[in-house]
């Protein structure tokens, strides 16, 4: 059966400031478990703890410049490109340049709380 999405659901963000996370799939807005589908705008200066999660996650940058750090090294997301982060690699995102970022984030299986697995 067709699910229409009417709209988000916002989700509290990890992070030093304010970041929106709009969920519109996912275990939160619809209920699914399968992936997870979310817009998030980022502010300049945004960093959030490293993670080692469970989940594949696939990133395409609207707006702005996204960092990702694994491991491995360091790379900038600028707009109009896109990351794949494995599920079971340390990364850590954040947003260093002023005008921050935007950008959709599709995690298989869905993003959950127990399975991101933040640094404390």
């Amino acid at each position: 059966m067709v699910k229409h999405i009417a709209k988000p659901t916002v989700i509290e963000a990890a992070g030093n400031k304010p970041k929106l996370i709009e969920e519109f799939v996912g275990r939160v807005n619809s209920g699914t478990a399968d992936a997870s589908v979310a817009r998030m705008r980022s502010p300049g200066g945004w960093v959030e703890p490293g993670q080692t999660p469970e989940f594949d996650e696939y990133t395409v940058v609207l707006r702005g410049a996204l960092r990702v750090t694994t491991k491995g090294g360091t790379l900038d997301v600028n707009a109009g490109e896109a990351v794949i982060v494995p599920r079971g690699e340390w990364v850590q995102y954040s947003t260093p340049g002023a005008e921050g970022a935007e950008y959709i984030a599709i995690c298989l299986p869905a993003f959950s709380p127990d399975t991101v697995h933040r640094d404390s």
